[in-house]
Protein backbone atom coordinates (compact mmCIF):
# COMPACT_ATOMS: atom_id res chain seq x y z
CA UNK A 1 0.00 0.00 0.00
CA UNK A 2 1.14 3.02 -0.68
CA UNK A 3 1.94 5.84 2.07
CA UNK A 4 2.32 2.93 4.67
CA UNK A 5 6.46 3.31 4.66
CA UNK A 6 6.19 5.57 8.29
CA UNK A 7 3.70 3.09 9.95
CA UNK A 8 4.73 0.15 12.12
CA UNK A 9 5.18 -2.98 9.77
CA UNK A 10 2.74 -4.84 12.23
CA UNK A 11 0.20 -2.39 11.87
CA UNK A 12 0.50 -2.12 8.41
CA UNK A 13 0.01 -6.20 7.97
CA UNK A 14 -3.13 -5.14 10.11
CA UNK A 15 -4.48 -2.55 7.73
CA UNK A 16 -3.87 -5.15 4.51
CA UNK A 17 -5.61 -7.65 6.65
CA UNK A 18 -9.20 -6.45 7.64
CA UNK A 19 -8.67 -2.53 6.88
CA UNK A 20 -8.22 0.46 8.73
CA UNK A 21 -10.53 0.38 10.95
CA UNK A 22 -10.71 -2.77 12.34
CA UNK A 23 -6.41 -2.41 12.29
CA UNK A 24 -6.50 0.33 14.92
CA UNK A 25 -9.30 -1.62 17.16
CA UNK A 26 -7.29 -5.01 17.23
CA UNK A 27 -4.43 -2.52 17.63
CA UNK A 28 -5.85 -1.02 20.20
CA UNK A 29 -6.87 -4.53 21.80
CA UNK A 30 -3.30 -5.85 21.37
CA UNK A 31 -1.87 -3.04 23.66
CA UNK A 32 -4.75 -3.45 26.34
CA UNK A 33 -4.16 -7.30 26.04
CA UNK A 34 -0.31 -6.93 26.55
CA UNK A 35 -0.13 -4.00 28.69
CA UNK A 36 -2.26 -5.97 31.17
CA UNK A 37 0.25 -9.09 31.04
CA UNK A 38 3.08 -6.94 31.68
CA UNK A 39 1.64 -5.44 34.60
CA UNK A 40 0.69 -8.62 35.94
CA UNK A 41 3.81 -10.31 35.21
CA UNK A 42 5.89 -7.57 36.47
CA UNK A 43 4.09 -4.86 39.12
CA UNK A 44 0.93 -6.31 39.86
CA UNK A 45 0.18 -6.46 44.44
CA UNK A 46 -2.31 -8.42 45.79
CA UNK A 47 -4.88 -5.83 45.70
CA UNK A 48 -9.28 -5.14 45.93
CA UNK A 49 -11.09 -5.15 43.74
CA UNK A 50 -12.32 -2.45 43.79
CA UNK A 51 -8.63 -0.95 43.16
CA UNK A 52 -7.80 -3.45 40.46
CA UNK A 53 -10.84 -1.93 38.42
CA UNK A 54 -9.05 1.35 38.62
CA UNK A 55 -6.10 0.34 37.80
CA UNK A 56 -7.37 -1.44 34.73
CA UNK A 57 -9.47 1.56 33.66
CA UNK A 58 -6.75 3.67 33.93
CA UNK A 59 -4.27 1.27 32.06
CA UNK A 60 -6.80 1.32 29.00
CA UNK A 61 -6.91 5.44 28.73
CA UNK A 62 -2.96 5.07 28.72
CA UNK A 63 -3.01 2.55 26.34
CA UNK A 64 -4.58 4.98 24.18
CA UNK A 65 -1.53 7.23 24.51
CA UNK A 66 0.46 4.40 23.49
CA UNK A 67 -1.40 3.84 20.27
CA UNK A 68 -0.91 7.20 18.53
CA UNK A 69 2.58 6.73 19.90
CA UNK A 70 2.47 3.50 18.20
CA UNK A 71 2.00 4.47 14.66
CA UNK A 72 6.00 5.22 14.43
CA UNK A 73 7.13 3.79 17.56
CA UNK A 74 7.29 -0.43 17.95
CA UNK A 75 5.35 -0.17 21.10
CA UNK A 76 3.21 -3.64 20.18
CA UNK A 77 6.78 -5.39 19.52
CA UNK A 78 8.27 -3.80 23.14
CA UNK A 79 5.40 -4.82 25.01
CA UNK A 80 6.04 -8.66 23.07
CA UNK A 81 9.82 -8.51 24.28
CA UNK A 82 8.71 -7.13 27.73
CA UNK A 83 6.09 -10.09 28.57
CA UNK A 84 8.86 -12.74 27.53
CA UNK A 85 11.62 -11.39 29.76
CA UNK A 86 9.07 -10.87 32.57
CA UNK A 87 8.03 -14.17 32.18
CA UNK A 88 11.16 -15.78 31.55
CA UNK A 89 11.74 -14.21 35.05
CA UNK A 90 8.62 -15.33 36.53
CA UNK A 91 9.53 -19.05 35.56
CA UNK A 92 12.78 -19.16 37.23
CA UNK A 93 11.52 -17.14 40.23
CA UNK A 94 9.53 -19.78 40.71
CA UNK A 95 11.28 -22.51 40.30
CA UNK A 96 14.15 -21.28 42.16
CA UNK A 97 11.61 -20.62 45.54
CA UNK A 98 10.50 -24.38 44.65
CA UNK A 99 13.88 -25.71 44.79
CA UNK A 100 14.52 -24.23 48.27
CA UNK A 101 11.73 -25.71 50.02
Amino acid sequence: MAGMEHVSPLLALLIQLVGVKGAVWLYFVIIIVLSILVYNLGFARKLSFGKNIVIYVLMIMGSFILLILSYQLPVVESLFVAAIVLGIYRIRRNKKEAESE
